[in-house]
């Protein structure tokens, strides 16, 4: 994963890395084996955030709107929050996922519609 910026606080041993978005999958890795090792090689206890993300929210917090499948294949390609998704383009989305374009279809009109106000 490419890490935008660290933070690192000597005294308590810890350091908040910032990802961009689509990053952040990456550098904590599935179950968290990524940043775990990270830490345990360096000491230090470690924090990810999301870079320049002002209101987003996870996949799963839509799983009464969208299939638990559908949020797994874009977990796949380390699309974890809405806004992610919302940032691929759709053709894209349909070269990378095992989903139709009718699926991503609603999908974004679903997430589109949590941030309109």
């Amino acid at each position: 994963a490419r890490v935008s910026t660290v933070k690192l606080n000597d005294e308590n041993m810890t350091a908040q890395v910032y990802l961009k978005p689509e990053e952040v999958s990456k550098a904590i890795g599935r179950g968290g084996h990524n940043i775990r090792l990270a830490g345990q090689l360096t000491g230090y206890e470690i924090d990810v955030f999301r870079e320049g993300v002002e209101e987003d929210v996870e996949l799963t917090e839509f799983s009464d709107e969208i299939e638990g499948w559908v949020i797994e294949e874009l977990k796949k390609i380390g699309l974890d929050t809405a806004r992610s998704v919302l940032e691929q383009d759709v053709e894209d989305l349909v070269k990378r996922t095992d989903l139709e374009e009718e699926t991503i279809l609603d999908v974004v009109r679903i997430l589109k519609a949590e941030f309109e106000d």
